[in-house]
C-alpha cells in the first residue's frame, strides 16, 4: 500500500545557509504582513456594505488574518533561533510530502519518522 506522508526538512547551519535562511524569512515575513494590511483593507471596505454582517465580516477576516500573525510569529520564532544555534545545528525549515510504500510487517516508527537533511542546498541524508 502506498500513503502521503509528511516529511521534515532539517537544514544544517552553515554561514552561507544562515544568510539564505535570513533572507528567506525576512521576504515571507514581508510578504505575510502586506497581505494581513490587504485583508484589513478588504474587512473595511466589505464592513461598509449594507447587505453584510459586520460581525460576520470581522469574524471571517480576523480568522485569516490571526493565521497570518501566527505565521509571522513563527518566523520571528525562526530568525531568533537562527541568531542562537551555532554552526553545524538542524534546523526544521519546511515539510513537504512523500509517497511511502507500508507492506504488512514494516516498523510502524521507522516510516513516520521520516526527514530530509540539507546542507547549504545539497540533500546530505535521508533519514
Amino acid at each position: 500500500m502506498k500513503i502521503i506522508q509528511k516529511v521534515t526538512v532539517k537544514q544544517v547551519l552553515t554561514t552561507t545557509s544562515r544568510k539564505e535562511l535570513r533572507e528567506r524569512f525576512n521576504q515571507r515575513t514581508e510578504q505575510l504582513e502586506r497581505e494581513c494590511r490587504q485583508l484589513e483593507f478588504e474587512q473595511k471596505k466589505l464592513e461598509r456594505k449594507p447587505e453584510l454582517s459586520k460581525q460576520e465580516v470581522e469574524r471571517r477576516f480576523s480568522k485569516e488574518i490571526s493565521r497570518r500573525k501566527d505565521r509571522i510569529r513563527w518566523m520571528s520564532h525562526q530568525l531568533q533561533q537562527l541568531s542562537i544555534l551555532p554552526n553545524g545545528s538542524e534546523l526544521d525549515t519546511d515539510e513537504v510530502e512523500s509517497i511511502v510504500d507500508v507492506e504488512e510487517g514494516d516498523q510502524w516508527e521507522e516510516i513516520r519518522n521520516k526527514e530530509i537533511v540539507i546542507r547549504d542546498g545539497k540533500v546530505i541524508r535521508a533519514r
